[in-house]
C-alpha cells in the first residue's frame, strides 16, 4: 500500500508518542472511571483509521487540556465524553464556514512556531518533574541510560532507539517490579458499547472542557499541526481543513463508543517522526497495540498499568518535546519573529489559559510590530547611526 510500511523503523516510531498518550490516557481512566474497554479500543481504532487516512505519521493524541481537566476534577465519564462531543462540533463548524481557514491566514507563523515551542517545553518539564525521576535511584538510572540509548542511536536506522529502550523498561520492570503484575493480562473478548451522551452531558462538557481545549486544539491540534507536516512531509499537501475535518469527526464519533476526546497534534508527529516513523504503518502498529489490549486485555487493567516503569516513557516524551522546541530555530535570524515565537512559547508554557493568549496575544503583536518595524532585540536605528559616527 502507498504510504505503509512495515518495518523495525515504523516499529520503534510507533512508540514514539507513547510518553505523552499512556499516562494520560491511565490517568483519565483511573480518575474518572471510564471503562478501559472501551477508551483503549476506540483509541486504537481511531489511530488506525489516522494511519489510513493520512498515510504518514499522524497520530492521534489524548486532548491535553481535557485530560488534566479530568483527571485534577474526578470528572464523570458522561461528562467527558460530552466535552468530547462539543468539541468535535466546534471544529466541524469551524471547518464547514471556512473561518478554520481565515485562522490559517490570519495567526502568522512566529505564533505557531511559539506555540510548538511552548508545548514542547511542557511536555520537556512534565517528563523530568513527573515521569522520569520515579523509582528513586534505579528509576534515575534506568532514566539516565535510556537516555543514553537514544542519544546514541537516534537516527539510526538498523537499530531504533524506541525499541531498545522499551526492552530496557521492560527488563527492568521484570526485575524490579511485582513480576505477578503481569498476570492481570488475562485474556477475555470484550467489545464497545453504543452509548447516547445526554444533551446536558453535552452542554456541561462544552462549559468545563470545550472552552478551556478549543484554543489549544486550534494552534496546536491544527495549525501547529499542519505546519510540522509540511515541515517534515511537503510532498503530503495536508491543509488544515483536512486536519480540522478529521479532528472533528473523530471526537464525533468516539463518545457513542464511550471513548475520550482526542486531537492529532504536532508532538504526535514529531514523537514518531524522531524514532523512525516514515510513512502510516507506524500509526498502525500503534493503534493495533492499544486494540489489541482494549478488545482482549483490559481485564486488570488498573493493576497492569503499574507495571510498565515510568522512566522509560519520561524520556520518549522529553526527546519530543525536545524536537518541537527545535523548530523555533527557523525565526532566530528575524529580530521579529525569534522574539516574539519566544515570548508565545513562554506564555503558552507558563501561563494559565497560556495558548490561547499566546495565540490572540501573538497575532496582535506580530501585525504591530510587521506595521511599525519594531523588533524586541533590535537596536534603534537613532542609536545605530551614534554608535556608527563613534571613532
Amino acid at each position: 500500500m502507498i504510504g505503509i510500511r512495515f518495518d523495525r523503523n515504523e516499529l520503534a516510531g510507533a512508540f514514539g508518542d507513547i510518553g505523552t498518550d499512556f499516562p494520560l490516557i491511565t490517568g483519565m481512566i483511573l480518575a474518572s472511571g471510564m471503562n478501559p474497554a472501551a477508551v483503549l479500543t476506540i483509541f486504537g481504532a481511531l489511530q488506525i483509521a489516522s494511519g489510513l487516512l493520512y498515510r504518514m505519521p499522524m497520530p492521534v493524541q489524548p486532548l491535553k487540556a481535557v485530560a488534566a481537566l479530568a483527571i485534577a476534577g474526578n470528572l464523570a465519564p458522561e461528562t467527558i465524553m460530552g466535552g468530547g462531543l462539543a468539541i468535535g462540533i466546534v471544529m466541524l463548524v469551524l471547518v464547514a464556514t471556512g473561518l478554520i481557514n481565515w485562522c490559517a491566514r490570519v495567526i502568522p507563523k512566529p505564533v505557531i512556531r511559539g506555540i510548538q515551542f511552548g508545548l514542547g517545553l511542557k511536555l520537556a518539564l512534565l517528563a523530568m518533574g513527573n515521569y522520569m525521576l520515579r523509582d528513586g535511584w534505579s528509576g534515575a538510572v534506568l532514566a539516565a541510560l535510556s537516555f543514553g540509548f537514544i542519544v546514541y542511536f537516534l537516527g539510526h536506522r538498523r537499530y531504533p532507539p524506541a525499541i531498545l529502550v522499551i526492552g530496557l523498561g521492560l527488563l527492568y520492570a521484570l526485575l524490579f517490579r511485582n513480576p505477578a503484575a503481569a498476570g492481570a493480562l488475562t485474556p477475555g473478548f470484550v467489545l464497545p458499547t453504543l452509548r447516547v451522551p445526554a444533551a446536558h452531558d453535552i452542554w456541561q462538557g462544552f462549559l468545563l472542557l470545550a472552552l478551556a481545549q478549543i484554543p489549544l486544539s486550534l494552534g496546536n491540534s491544527v495549525l501547529a499541526t499542519q505546519q510540522i507536516a509540511h515541515d517534515l512531509y511537503p510532498e503530503r499537501n495536508i491543509t488544515v481543513r483536512r486536519i480540522g475535518l478529521s479532528f472533528s469527526l473523530f471526537n464525533i464519533v468516539a463518545p457513542f463508543f464511550g471513548g475520550i476526546p482526542v486531537c492529532h497534534g504536532s508532538g504526535g508527529i514529531a514523537g514518531h517522526h524522531t524514532f523512525g516513523g516514515r510513512t502510516g504503518g507506524s500509526v498502525l502498529l500503534y493503534g493495533g497495540f492499544y486494540l489489541l489490549i482494549g478488545l482482549c486485555f483490559s481485564r486488570g487493567f488498573g493493576q497492569i498499568i503499574n507495571f510498565f516503569p515510568m522512566p522509560v516513557l519520561g524520556v520518549i516524551l522529553l526527546f519530543e518535546g525536545l524536537l518541537l522546541m527545535r523548530f523555533i530555530s527557523d525565526t532566530v535570524t528575524d529580530h521579529v519573529a525569534f522574539p516574539l515565537a519566544l515570548l508565545v512559547g513562554l506564555a503558552a508554557a507558563g501561563l494559565p489559559y497560556g495558548f490561547l493568549i499566546g495565540l490572540v496575544g501573538g497575532t496582535l503583536l506580530d501585525i504591530l510590530a510587521r506595521r511599525f518595524n519594531l523588533g524586541l532585540f533590535a537596536v534603534p536605528t537613532h542609536i545605530q547611526t551614534k554608535r556608527e559616527k563613534q571613532p
